[in-house]
């Protein structure tokens, strides 16, 4: 049976069979605004609380105290986790963690020795294509940044942006084929009203939800709902009946 590292979000533990495998990295994308950040640091945090597994978060964006403040908001107090020797946030950027991550005995391999780091969040993956233009190079620089982390048998959660903020957008980014799961987070258009939909598109070597879920963000985080149904092109952001809904409203109204 596979190890598992749970988010400690039960229905989504149950999407992805009892949690994300053991070691895997594991890229979360969507556009701004649709909870990335959120569920990376409700994964890092629960796994501090429910499962005593201390976490790693890289940043390329926010400050530390940014983190701070943004967790306090769900009632997540990550400095006491740092005081405690559970967490640790380090500010930096792409050139520099490739570096020292890939450097046997450097700072971030002994940092995780040190703390017995077993989960990491990456935010965001996005930062690696502002580094190159040429999708080869950009795709060398995934796999083997990817490969460090899983190299070092950390769960990570790799955030991915995706600016378009309904459907699909062009990248040279190779990432997705590389991870070991795939999670889309995205806005859908309903009858004039605005929702967020997730989807597990990809977890290699394990069996997973197919399906299109409600999810909103609360004063705890993440809480998923209920299934789309009856909308076929969720995630294109063009949503529209499905077939059977549609033969089903039509057949009604006839009769």
């Amino acid at each position: 049976m596979l190890d598992r590292s749970q988010f400690g979000v039960e229905t989504l533990d149950s999407m992805l069979g009892g949690g994300l495998v053991a070691g895997s990295a594991n890229i979360v994308e969507g556009a701004p605004g649709t909870g990335k950040t959120t569920l990376g640091m409700q994964f890092i945090v629960n796994g501090i609380e429910k499962y005593h597994e201390p976490g790693l978060i890289v940043t390329f964006e926010e400050f530390p105290s940014q983190y701070y403040h943004d967790a306090l908001n769900f009632g997540w107090d990550l400095k006491k986790y740092e005081e405690k020797g559970m967490l640790k946030i380090i500010f930096t950027n792409p050139d520099v963690v490739l570096d020292e991550i890939d450097e046997m005995g450097g700072k971030i391999e002994s940092l995780i020795d040190e703390l017995g780091i077993k989960r990491c969040l990456i935010d965001s993956l996005t930062h690696f294509e502002y580094e190159v233009d040429d999708e080869n190079e950009l795709r060398e620089m995934e796999f083997d940044f990817i490969s460090s982390l899983k190299r070092e048998s950390l769960t990570s959660i790799l955030l991915r942006e995706n600016n378009n903020l309904l459907g699909q957008t062009s990248s040279l980014s190779q990432a997705p084929f590389i991870a070991d799961s795939y999670i889309i987070l995205r806005y859908v258009e309903i009858e004039s009203a605005v929702s967020k939909a997730m989807l597990i598109l990809k977890m290699r070597g394990s069996q997973h939800a197919k399906d299109i879920r409600r999810f909103q963000i609360t004063e705890g985080g993440f809480e998923i709902s209920e299934k789309f149904i009856g909308q076929d092109g969720i995630l294109s952001g063009s949503p529209m009946p499905s077939a059977a809904d549609a033969f089903m409203k039509a057949f009604v109204k006839a009769g």
